[in-house]
This record gives C-alpha cells, sequence and structure tokens, in this order.
C-alpha cells in the first residue's frame, strides 16, 4: 500500500503553523518559571544521626534518613517555592529550595527536628543569580554547539548527493524540525508553570539535550533512505521517491518512537518526582520528532526543491 503523504503536504504545514504560533504565544504570554537552578535560592544540608519515630525509612545498615515524602510534607506550609530533596550519603539530604532569611532557615531546622530530635545541619548557603546567569549562558551555548555539531555531521555524512538537493541542505532541514521539536515541549512547560508552578530546572535541559540526539537520529533515518532510492533511480521523480521513503520508514518509525514512549511513560508514573519532568519533556519530544521527522522534515525537502526548480526556471 503506498500511501500519498507528500499530497497532504499543506495540512502538515498548517497543523504545524498552527502548534508553532501556540507555542511562541505561550512562551511570550506565559514566560518559563526558571528553578534555583537558574533563578537563584538556598541550599540547605543535614544530616540525620540516630534512628527514631515511624518517619524513619530505614535504620537497617546505619541509614536513619526519612523519605523525601516526609520531608516534604512537613516543609508544605513554608512557601519555599519548587523544592527539590536530594539524598547524600549514608543519613544526610540536600533541600534546594528559593532564597529564604534566617529567620525560616531557623524554623526549617525546628520542622525538621519533628522528624528526628537529632540533625546535624552541615551548610546553609544561599546560590545567587551571577551563578544563575551562568548556567543560562552555558545551556544556551551547549544547545547552539549541539545544533553545528549535527549540521555538520549531516553535510559529511550525505556529502555523495548532489540532486536535487545538496548535502548541507538537507542539515538546514534537520535544524529547523529540531527547533520545532524543541519549541513544543518547551511551550508545554511555559504553560505548565502558568497553571500548574512546575519550574523549567537542569533535569529538562537534559531531557532537552537527550532529545536532539534523538529526534536527529530519527531524521537521519528518513533522508538516509531517499537517499538510497535516489541512488537506485536517478532519474525519477522526486516526490516519488521522497513518498516511497515515507512508506518505506513509516512503521520502523512508528515502533521505534512507541517502545520508547512505553519505558518513558513508566518512568513518568511510577519513577519519582525527581524524573516525572524528565520524562513528560522526553514524551512530548518523540511524539513531535516522530511526527516532524515523517511529516514536516520530509515535505520540506520537496518544497525546497520545487522552490529551486522554479527559481531555475523563472531565471
Amino acid at each position: 500500500m503506498n500511501i500519498p503523504f507528500i499530497k497532504y503536504t499543506k495540512v502538515y504545514y498548517i497543523f504545524s503553523g498552527i502548534l508553532v504560533i501556540a507555542s511562541l504565544a505561550s512562551l511570550l504570554i506565559f514566560g518559563l518559571q526558571f528553578s534555583i537552578d537558574f533563578s537563584g535560592g538556598s541550599i540547605l544540608e543535614v544530616d540525620f544521626s540516630s534512628c527514631g519515630g515511624s518517619a524513619i525509612a530505614s535504620c537497617e545498615g546505619g541509614e536513619n534518613r526519612p523519605e523525601n515524602s516526609v520531608i516534604q510534607e512537613k516543609l508544605q506550609d513554608f512557601d519555599l517555592g519548587e523544592m527539590v530533596i536530594q539524598p547524600i550519603g549514608v543519613n544526610g539530604v540536600i533541600i534546594r529550595m528559593k532564597e529564604i532569611d534566617e529567620d525560616i532557615h531557623q524554623q526549617i531546622i525546628l520542622r525538621l527536628q519533628e522528624i528526628q530530635p537529632k540533625i546535624d545541619e552541615k551548610r546553609f548557603e544561599s546560590i545567587g543569580p551571577v551563578i544563575g546567569k551562568e548556567l543560562r549562558q552555558k545551556t544556551i551555548t551547549l544547545i547552539i554547539v549541539s545544533l553545528v555539531a549535527l549540521l555538520a555531521y549531516i553535510t559529511i555524512a550525505f556529502r555523495k548527493i548532489s540532486r536535487p538537493l545538496s548535502s548541507w541542505q538537507y542539515g538546514i532541514i534537520s535544524i529547523i524540525t529540531l527547533f520545532f521539536d524543541v519549541l513544543i515541549p518547551v511551550s508545554v512547560f511555559a504553560a505548565l508553570g502558568k497553571f500548574y508552578n512546575i519550574q523549567f530546572n537542569i533535569p529538562i535541559i537534559i531531557a532537552l539535550l537527550t532529545l536532539l540526539g534523538y529526534t536527529i537520529n530519527d531524521k537521519v533515518v528518513v533522508f538516509d533512505r531517499v537517499r538510497e532510492n535516489l541512488l537506485k533511480n536517478k532519474e525519477g521523480d522526486f516526490d516519488a521517491c521522497v513518498n516511497r521513503s515515507l512508506n518505506q520508514i513509516l512503521v520502523r518509525s512508528i515502533s521505534t518512537g512507541s517502545c520508547t514512549l512505553l519505558v518513558l511513560l513508566a518512568i513518568f508514573f511510577f519513577g519519582g518526582e525527581t524524573l516525572k519532568y524528565f520524562s513528560l519533556t522526553l514524551i512530548i519530544g518523540i511524539i513531535v520528532g516522530t511526527y516532524s521527522s515523517l511529516f514536516l522534515a520530509s515535505p520540506l525537502l520537496v518544497s525546497w526543491q520545487k522552490h529551486k526548480n522554479f527559481a531555475l526556471r523563472k531565471s
């Protein structure tokens, strides 16, 4: 069965355009709520030195640390923003929160002592906005470097292709669709931050960088099939070649994406709070990336080729 994918190019463009406009509107109207990783805040490290009370997770092997949920419940009355609790060592935890003053700091210590009277405060310090600014700059730099590296890779990998498009044009289309793949999940977090106070943090950034690698692989697979069909039929119609390639790769792309989504859904529902939004970013990104690989990147190839031919005829 040969599905005429390229026939519905205008539908893909209209749908993709609506998504881009909605995403940009979400970012402009809502903005991103940056976590302590970017905006600065306070860090408190404490050590639970002895067993006692029903809140302790386990006292076997010397582990006296209470469950994260117990700590969150004890501190939920304070306005601490997005609180991140990170276990450290055998008995310790690091609590990251928005910047607090000394009065709130002492109240938190008293509240933690309700869980375990004998706690040892290791450190309490603030992360200033300079560090947050550095993190943002490094993240942007890393994304730019990644995109340039991807463009160079595709240009080199497809260097033997010169008809009807050059290898660098495949790379440019990949970058355009990668921007689409990243924009959609970022805009979703802008809306989630507005309505559910979900903050943009380092795990989400890591997920976005992971997403770049995953979706570029999907696009390379599609483009590689187009390259194979071009080499087999050098005089054939480019539209038909791309459409045939999409039909050949459709089941593979959907199957790969579906299997990955099953794992990510399990992480989202059962992986705990730390991995929840990391997995959600990848879930949204993989769905969008699979769509863009099949129904945006390939039609863009055909559109660019038609525009190139039109320009040549006109000249």
